[in-house]
């Protein structure tokens, strides 16, 4: 591939993927340990760099939602830093046995957990991916190579920098991690193509980026996903606790993949629990667009165009229908939806096991809001995304899903006739 930025990342994170397999757990946890205490003493040039980003993006006019993702404070700052400690509590995949079993011939075979290798990460705006992914990769014995966007660069090269530095310091191997400087396009798509020294390529962002990836890679590809998001209000909801899960799914932060996009309501109580959600929705500046059935019983709500209901908003917005029953819920989900997080607000115990049955998502919800489908939330201390995909993993990418595994067999002189 040549003398490339990309080719050259490739080659150190190849050497440095097979030296950080067989790198110790103590040594991975070290490592995030001093990444963590890094981040914080840091901190000031880490804002600094994203207030750069930020004054860009403004000048360019991005969208509020997209400042949003690429914002950094303290608190997210923390929360990085959480998730840090958070991977390093948890146990080191890598070596684990799944199963054993000994055949009639005397073969004694282990399926054992190794690390996918070099993980290669493209994203968007969220500088931190870059902590969350690393953070995984390592404690999974994975060299990664990270690939944000322009409109973050300044954040992303100097958290890389911080937790690079950190973690050679622990005792990593050098070149685990690393971060291509140069957004331009063809960059990425020289990523993409790097089959001689990327394992694994994991896309993570918007819909447009996301199928650039699947259609461009000649790299496997782990889809993460486009959160087009439902809540369901069944006909025996308590509706007061619909309110506050709808309302918390939408409005806590809308800009991200697993906040709310549709709400459907079922034909028996819409009338009851529009006006007092509505309310609180409108308060909370939230654009409501509506079918037919939702605009009788609140005519000041905007008519919603097919389009919407397939549309992931991003924002404020929250498309409403009335349906007939929980049948016309799960056709109008599984039809339109992006098989990430459905939930359903309901006391009908039939109603949960059939929307729960049925339902095509990676996460689905029965009375709890799906801004919960979050690896730090499932206890997986962090992820790299949320695959919508069914292979090679489903759901919040943990460490368990930054592995693969071998056979490992003893014999005693066997052959085969």
């Amino acid at each position: 591939m040549g003398n490339s930025e990309v080719a050259e990342k490739g080659r150190l994170a190849k050497a440095a993927a097979f030296k950080l397999g067989l790198t110790s757990t103590a040594v991975k946890n070290h490592a995030l340990e001093l990444m963590a205490d890094a981040l914080d003493k840091n901190a000031r040039a880490i804002l600094a760099a994203n207030a750069v980003d930020l004054e860009a993006g403004e000048k360019k006019e991005l969208s509020r939602a997209f400042l949003d993702r690429l914002a950094l404070d303290g608190k997210r700052l923390k929360e990085m830093i959480e998730g840090l400690n958070a991977v390093k509590a948890l146990p080191d995949p890598i070596g684990e046995v799944l199963a054993e079993w000994e055949r009639p011939n005397g073969l004694k075979i282990k399926k054992v957990r190794v690390p996918l290798g070099v993980i290669g990460i493209i994203y968007e705006a969220r500088p931190n991916v870059t902590v969350d992914s690393a953070a995984l990769c390592v404690k999974a014995g994975n060299a990664v190579i990270l690939r944000g966007g322009s409109d973050a660069v300044q954040s992303n090269i100097e958290i890389a920098k911080t937790i690079a530095e950190a973690g050679f310091q622990a005792g990593l191997p050098a070149n685990s991690i690393q971060l291509i400087a140069d957004t331009r396009r063809e960059t990425a798509e020289e990523l993409m193509a790097a089959r001689e020294f990327v394992d694994v390529l994991v896309p993570r962002g918007g819909r447009s980026l996301i199928q650039t990836v699947v259609q461009k890679s000649t790299i496997p590809v782990i889809e993460t996903g486009e959160g087009n998001c439902h809540a369901y209000v069944e006909m025996t909801a308590d509706l007061k606790m619909a309110v506050e899960i709808v309302y918390n799914a939408k409005v806590s932060r809308p800009s991200v993949c697993n906040a709310i996009e549709t709400l459907l309501i079922d034909k028996d109580v819409a009338a009851v629990f529009i006006p007092p959600l509505f309310k609180k929705l409108r308060e909370a500046g939230v654009e409501l667009r509506g079918d037919a059935e939702t605009r009788k019983i609140d005519p000041a709500v905007k008519a919603a165009t097919d389009e919407d209901w397939s549309t992931e908003f991003l924002a404020l917005i929250l498309a409403v229908k009335v349906v007939r029953d929980t049948d016309d819920a799960i056709a109008h989900i599984n039809k339109y939806g992006t098989k990430h997080s459905e939930t359903i607000i309901t006391k009908d115990d039939k109603a949960a096991k059939k929307f729960t049955d049925e339902v095509d998502a990676a996460a689905v919800y029965v009375n709890a809001s799906t801004r919960f489908t979050d690896g730090f939330e499932f206890g997986f201390g962090a992820e790299i995304g949320i695959s919508t995909q069914k292979l090679h993993a489903r759901g919040p990418l943990g460490l368990p899903e930054l592995t693969s595994y071998k056979y490992i067999i003893h014999g005693s002189g066997q052959v085969r006739t």
